[in-house]
């Protein structure tokens, strides 16, 4: 019986040291205040910071005003990629919309990034400096 506890033991550690690991620089992007129209996408940058291949499996958003673009290859340990969120600025207003990802990450299997922001009608108006002839 100890030495199938032994067993088990050493071949969860076995698993766990042989794992992929996904690891964001951050997952939210503020694009602030931004007019119509304007270049709506923007990058999350991560990292395989585990010891096994890492597989983005899927990125879904909350609405189809976001459109992700991830890589389908797999992800090398010490590798980094970004996941691209392109969000429609033609929608005047507020947002705040997630992305759901999905890996074969060991301790996060699932990671939701986020965006936000305000998309204006027309860029805000800059006072006139004072000209003094």
């Amino acid at each position: 019986m100890t030495k199938i506890l032994i067993m088990a033991f050493l071949l969860a550690f076995a698993s766990a040291a042989q794992a992929q690991k996904i690891s964001f620089e951050a997952v939210e992007v503020n694009y602030g205040d931004i007019v119509k129209g304007s270049d709506g996408q923007r990058e999350f940058k991560f990292k395989n910071t585990g010891t096994a291949p890492l597989v983005i499996e899927s990125a879904v958003p909350s609405c189809g005003c976001t459109v992700p673009d991830y890589p389908r290859e797999p992800i090398m340990p010490g590798e980094s990629r970004t996941i691209r969120v392109k969000y429609n600025t033609q929608n005047v207003g507020a947002f705040n919309k997630n992305i759901t990802i999905k890996s074969n990450s060991i301790d996060n299997s699932q990671t939701t990034l986020t965006i936000r922001g305000n998309v204006q009608e027309e860029a805000p108006a800059t006072p006139l400096k004072d000209k003094r002839w």
